[in-house]
């Protein structure tokens, strides 16, 4: 049954990979665009940057831990799956709906908060993008949980394509266009570029609800107060928990500017905000993971009380293994990944192993997490979410103004380890798992010493093709072990025929 298990969490996990993984990789051709068009001494990718970092956190404000749950409830014997999910899609609705309103009523007394007083535009927009980013999340959970991964994947690309030709058209074109004939686009200007992106998120983000309809229409199932009540004791410690989660990702990019302050901070900003983005490859690799995960841990505690240890400690296994595959793969070829931003944000590239190690953290933290989501003490979530916040802010407030950006990444690196570690010290007190330490050990041994070879080779200034073979190299020796001890190539739909034979 466990193993069945696994093949089912890595066909759903490759789904919502498509979407995830593959959908934001393409999404990465806006990376370069913007950081090309914006050059870095311009401070404007800045802006983006923090404007983002503020939309994430309102989205966890938004949904408010509904997402995990209407997972838990719908799962919950006597419980009627589509009432459980009208509920929770009219109260993130309501509430939604709310923020938008107020957001755009104050919007000038929130732009001068956010020192860009002459732009209210850019809360009118993102204030409308959040507002319906979370009525989605409702739904795109409500797919995830009847198991409806090619409807999930295939509307996130298409909003991922939509954003990216209107990004080409408007952002690129247009502004090759204005350049060489300005009188043809009177009112384009490469000053409102940062408004265009802004308006082509919430035009996309509208568009999609569309494809949304059919499951929206079971809002006519109606709102159920006391089930809401009994919802709501059990997602207000998820919400806190969110809320330190996000601040984990996001505090560093908020906080930048009140303490570096000025055009240097925007500018510092932007550089670091940029090289983030080739380091999320494993940001994308932990949410294709939960997305077929969570749905699968809180069916499997509903329905089996027999091997669900087993089914745990193999997923943590495996993320962990291919998430340091996919360190070793970046780092490895991290001199073409860095075309992903512009050059003028270059320097920024040396903070990509940190944050990529942080993700690697954060990603073990979830899978961690569930302990305490099975046995109804989700605080505890937000215990470990808040000390790990902590340990950020303050190394984030002692050293960025010595250190700059790279203070950032490593207040990343210790809030999610310190997450991390306190969560599996209790999680074993609390509900044990026997996780193969020892084998997951000798995985984080091997990618150790692989990373430690590269980095002397790379410090040795050989030649391109050179370094390349070699690199490639260090990740077979990886891949080969990978396939002798935990991937027998047989195994392996399609070419496992082949194997059998042999």
């Amino acid at each position: 049954m466990a193993s069945s298990k696994m093949a089912s969490l890595a066909k759903d996990t490759a789904i919502y990979g498509i979407s995830s993984i593959v959908g934001r990789f393409i999404n990465y051709l806006l990376t370069p665009l913007y950081t090309n068009i914006l050059k870095a001494q311009d401070a404007q990718y800045g802006a983006i940057t923090k404007m983002y970092a503020y939309t994430a956190l309102c989205l966890v404000l938004l949904t408010f831990g509904m997402e995990t749950t209407m997972f838990r409830f719908a799962n919950k014997e006597g419980q009627k799956p589509e009432r459980v999910y009208s509920t929770a899609l009219i109260s993130v609705g309501i509430l939604s709906a709310l923020f938008a309103a107020l957001c755009i009523t104050f919007r000038y007394e929130i732009c001068a908060f956010l020192q860009y007083p002459d732009h209210p535009e850019y809360v009118t927009a993102l204030s409308l993008v959040v507002a319906i980013d979370s009525f989605q999340a409702i739904v795109f959970s409500y797919l995830r949980f009847l198991k409806r991964p090619i409807k999930f994947a295939a509307l996130k690309l298409t909003n991922i394509g939509l954003t990216i030709a209107l990004n080409l058209i408007i952002v690129l074109w247009f502004s090759s266009v204005y350049q060489n004939h300005p009188r043809l686009l009177g009112w384009y200007s490469m000053d409102n570029v940062i408004r265009y992106v802004f308006y082509i998120n919430l035009f996309c983000s509208a568009s999609i609800t569309l494809g949304l309809l059919p499951e929206i229409r079971q809002i006519r199932n109606g709102f159920d107060s006391k089930l809401f009540k009994q919802m709501l004791s059990y997602t207000w410690p998820i919400l806190i928990l969110g809320l330190a989660g996000i601040l984990n990702q996001v505090a560093d990019k908020i906080c930048f500017t009140k303490i570096i302050t000025g055009e240097e901070g925007e500018r510092l900003l932007g550089i670091y905000g940029s090289a983030v983005k080739v380091a999320m490859i494993m940001s994308m690799l932990t949410q294709a993971f939960r997305y077929a995960y969570e749905p699968m841990v809180f069916s499997t505690a509903a329905k089996e009380k027999t091997g669900q240890n087993k089914i745990y400690a193999d997923a943590m296994k495996y993320f962990i293994i291919f998430s340091l595959l996919a360190f070793l793969f970046v780092m490895f070829y991290l001199d073409y990944f860095k075309f992903i931003i512009g050059r003028t944000y270059w320097e920024g590239l040396k903070v990509v192993p940190i944050v990529m190690m942080a993700e690697i953290f954060m990603g073990i933290y979830f899978n961690l997490s569930f302990w305490y989501k099975l046995i109804d003490q989700t605080w505890w979530g937000a215990i470990f979410s808040f000390v790990g916040c902590a340990v950020l802010l303050a190394i984030n407030f002692i050293y960025v103004p010595q250190y700059g950006y790279m203070a950032c990444a490593w207040g990343g690196f210790a809030g999610y380890a310190t997450c991390m570690i306190l969560s599996y010290f209790i999680g074993q007190k609390k509900s044990p798992i026997n996780y193969p330490l020892g084998e997951i050990a000798v995985y984080v041994l091997l990618a150790a010493v692989l990373y430690v070879i590269y980095l002397y080779v790379d410090k040795k200034d050989l030649s391109g093709w050179l370094t390349f073979i070699i690199n490639t190299v260090l990740l077979c020796i990886y891949l080969a072990y990978l396939i002798k001890k935990d991937l027998p190539l047989a195994s392996l739909p399609v070419i496992g025929k082949y194997f059998k034979k042999n």
